[in-house]
């Protein structure tokens, strides 16, 4: 689960959608661990000539372990994703007023491709982690505990054997997931980057035309999508590449369980039963077939333990993200005995007006004189860049207030 500041908030507020799914998927893991057992029942009877009408009625039983399973599993699915998608909208609205408050300087300081990544991309990832995170934390905890703890009771030393692998999933797990977060933050750097110049070169676009430059900010965005380009490949490489490892590490466990549960049947079908670590293995057939179901349960919790580590990594990069934009400082903000004006009437002067942003060295206003009386509407116009934005905005933030008269000068 991912904790932090602006998220904690939502697990009490929605902890009862995430109670209601997680002990409908622990129910799910528990029931489906029945199957097997049936299983290896009806190899039994057939086995000894058993009570054939014995496995009709265990038929039966597997069709509601079916049923059970189908509706633990919309149930869960129901509560977690709705619990994921209602902390992703509250978050995006406590963003959008976090927007609404910052002063004009943060949006000139900050590519608009990281305000968008960060509304689009981050909240996805974070809500895709609270969602099928959820489901994977449970799932490698809960049902990989509970097949683990059946398949000791079922046979110590072939689950000995089998659970040699596990180790290396975790030590793969533990290496591969700073180089996620890495990799991930890349990613989403090389995305703002990637909007930043394609909103630039939209909205100057007439600029770019009437200068004939079109040729030249094809090839600098050939450049800037190729970064992009292979940043997402690198990411998705190392994504590709821990998936096969972990899908290797549990071919291997089957493997395992296969060869020596054969070894080990076949010497008791044939009266040699194999002694190891000073405990003799009677591995029956039914049994053999038990212990190969819980295998194949065990391979969903080992999958989900390799997936949610690199998705856990992702949405821990996002969240630090995301908080960073929701605690950056607000450094517009109106006094406690702020006086409230209505009905202001009176013209607006500019005397040797000018006007420079922090950032930049040269004026972006130079000896501005304009004069607009009280009731007149007047229009601004002139080629992009040239400030009118800029003129509009001082008048709005920069004022001294006179009687009749809205003053500008410097």
């Amino acid at each position: 689960m991912l904790f932090g500041r602006y998220i904690n908030r939502y697990y009490l507020k929605y902890g009862w959608l995430f109670l209601i799914g997680i002990l409908a998927l622990i129910a799910v893991d528990y029931i489906q661990l029945k199957i097997p057992e049936y299983l290896g029942e009806v190899v039994y009877i057939l086995e000894h000539n058993g009570d054939t009408n014995r496995i009709f009625t265990l038929g039966i039983y597997v069709l509601i372990v079916a049923a059970g399973m189908f509706v633990g599993r919309f149930i869960w699915r129901i509560a977690l994703f709705n619990a994921s998608f209602r902390i992703e909208a509250d978050l995006r609205h406590k963003m959008f007023l976090k927007a609404e408050a910052l002063p004009r300087q943060f949006y000139h300081d900050t590519k608009v491709g990281s305000v968008m990544s960060w509304f689009t991309n981050d909240l996805e990832t974070i809500s895709d982690h609270l969602g099928w995170g959820t489901v994977m934390i449970v799932d490698s905890l809960f049902l990989s505990v509970l097949t683990i703890v059946k398949m000791i009771m079922l046979d110590g030393i072939m689950s000995f054997i089998c659970f040699i692998p596990i180790v290396l999933i975790i030590i793969w797990g533990v290496i591969n997931e700073k180089f996620m977060a890495m990799k991930w933050d890349e990613r989403q750097k090389a995305y703002d980057e990637l909007y930043d110049f394609s909103q630039e070169n939209f909205t100057g676009i007439r600029v770019i035309k009437a200068f004939v430059k079109e040729t030249k900010e094809i090839h600098a965005f050939a450049k800037v999508a190729k970064k992009n380009a292979n940043v997402n490949i690198s990411f998705a490489r190392l994504s590709v590449i821990f998936d096969v490892i972990i899908e290797i590490i549990i071919a291997l466990m089957m493997a395992i369980a296969l060869i020596f549960g054969g070894w080990f049947v076949y010497a008791f079908n044939h009266g040699s039963a194999i002694t190891l670590f000073g405990v003799t293995e009677e591995i029956t057939p039914d049994k053999l077939i038990v212990f190969i179901g819980y295998m194949d349960i065990l391979i969903w919790p080992m999958i989900a333990l390799g997936q949610v580590v690199p998705m856990y990594s992702r949405s821990r990069a996002s969240l630090k993200r995301v908080s960073a934009f929701l605690s950056s400082e607000i450094n517009v903000k109106s006094p406690e005995n702020a006086v409230k004006l209505e009905q202001v009437e009176g013209n607006i002067t500019y005397r040797n007006f000018s006007f420079s942003y922090p950032t930049y060295d040269y004026a972006n206003l130079k000896n501005i004189n304009l004069e607009i009386k009280a009731g007149e509407s007047i229009g601004i116009v002139g080629k992009i860049g040239s400030g009118k934005t800029t003129l509009v905005n001082v008048l709005l933030m920069m004022y001294n207030v006179e009687p009749g008269t809205l003053f500008i000068e410097y």
